[in-house]
This record gives C-alpha cells, structure tokens and sequence, in this order.
C-alpha cells in the first residue's frame, strides 16, 4: 500500500512530534517564521485574487482553491506551524515528550509564525503589492481586517475550534501518503473546507489583520478607504489582539487537542489494553 494507515500515522506522529519539541529554540524560530510567511503568502495570494469578486460564493471557493499552496508549502518543506502543532498533544498522550516541553515549542514556533507573518504583511501594504485595481486591494484588505477585528470573543472561539479541526485532519492526512503527490491531495480539501466555510486561523489572522493596519496607515489607501465610506476605527493592534488573536488562538488549541485526543483514543489507546 502507498499510504500509512490511521493508527500508523498517530503512532508516526506521536515520535515526530517528540522530534519537534527537541528543537533547539533557534530551529523553532526559524522554521516558524518560514512557515508563518508561507502561510501568510498563501493569504496574501486569496485577497489578491477576490479582491474584485462581488459574489460571495465564488469568492470563496477561489480562496479555498488558491490557500492550500501555504499549508503545502509547511508540510513539504519542513515548517514549523503552531496549528499544526497542537498535534504534539499526541506525542504527550503517548508519554513521548512533556507538556513543558509541547507547551515551549508552541510557544517559540508562534512567536516565528508571528515574525513571518508581519513581515509578508508589511511588505504588501508598504511596497505596492496592493495597489491592484486602483488600491482597490488595499480597501479590500482592510475591510476583512476590520470585519475580523470585529468578531465577538465567541465567535472567534468557536471558528477557530473548527478551523483547527480540519487543519489537523490536513496533516494527519498528508502524513498517511508515502509521497509527495499525496501529501498535497491530503492536504487541500480539508484545508479548502476551513477556507470556504470562513473558519479562523491564528496564523492567517496574523497577515490578514495586520495587513489591513499597515495599509490604513499609507495615506494613500486610507484615503481609498475614506472615499469607500469603510470605517477603520477597529483596525487597532489592541482589537486584533483582544477581539481576534487571543480567543481565536484559543480555539485553534482546543480543536488541535481535541484532533489529537480523539485520533490517540480511537486508535492507538485501545491497542495498549
């Protein structure tokens, strides 16, 4: 068979996650901010792409077709993405690592994530990569950031739980192929699912949002904002922490727990009894 099956990839993942909490924390950092700016690349890629796009529908399923190159982009070059590593709470289940020591590699990979993420963020909205149809990029950018900003704390919880879901289902998908075919097709629907539907992602959050802040501070499309009677009072750093980051964060843990929980109780628990 050219596929693991699905206890053989939890039992695969909980050794790989125990290599990942092994990393010294330069590794983490570094690899972390690859993989926030090819996630952050892959979001910058789908706003550039709907940006003129009036229909809902359409608008969406092009993102969900175009995203998946980020996660792509983590799994076959060795990133280090802290959605994806909720999946370490496998490794702790199996008593292949602490919780101290998951707890630190989510820690630094985040920060990373954050780094490269801001980066692709700034370098968009300051060096002219929205300036596509007129600056039309840039409203459009920061009217998804403000309507991010925007979300009440449940809201953002709960999305995020979901995103975080199928993100984790990616991996673990990718992961039962034996090549590099494979692991692309194993990751794209359940990715494109999270994109289509609008879940939240932390780490897309971090260019989506961001993003919409540098922008707003270019004279010239705020005043494209102006003229879209867009109102930018929610794009604030304070807002995208509070009201976006932090309980979406949440919730991306929670579902990458639960993934792992289920995934560790459904088939490699009941083998040890």
């Amino acid at each position: 068979m050219n596929l693991f099956t699905a206890p053989e990839v939890i039992k695969n993942y909980a050794a790989a996650g125990k290599k990942k909490t092994e990393l010294s924390v330069f590794r983490m950092l570094v690899l972390g901010i690859l993989a926030g700016m090819f996630i952050a690349l892959g979001a910058a890629v789908t706003n550039t792409a709907a940006h003129t796009i009036a229909d809902v529908s359409t608008a969406r399923i092009i993102c969900g077709l175009l995203f998946p190159a980020g996660l792509s982009l983590v799994i076959l070059m060795g990133g280090e993405l802290f959605t994806g590593n909720c999946l370490i709470s496998i490794s702790v289940l199996e008593k292949e690592t602490t919780t101290g020591m998951m707890l630190k590699n989510w820690l630094f990979v985040y920060i990373g994530n954050f780094i490269g993420s801001i980066i692709v963020a700034a370098g968009c909205a300051y060096f002219g990569q929205m300036n596509y149809s007129g600056g039309g990029l840039a409203v459009f950018t920061m009217k998804l950031a403000a309507t991010k900003a925007s979300l009440p704390m449940g809201n953002a919880i709960v999305l995020g739980f979901f995103c975080n879901v199928l993100v984790c289902f990616a991996v673990l998908c990718s992961l039962e192929a034996k090549d590099v075919t494979g692991r692309i097709v194993g990751t794209f629907l359940p990715i494109a699912s999270f994109v289509i539907c609008g879940f939240e992602h932390s780490v897309a959050n971090m260019y989506y949002i961001p993003a919409g802040i540098f922008a707003s501070h270019v004279p010239a499309y705020a005043a494209k904002a102006a003229e879209a009677g867009l109102d930018l009072s929610m794009l604030t750093w304070g807002n995208f922490l509070i009201k976006n980051l932090i309980p979406v964060t949440i919730g991306n843990i929670l579902g990458g727990v639960f993934v792992g929980a289920s995934m560790w109780l459904g088939h490699v628990y009941r083998q040890k009894k």
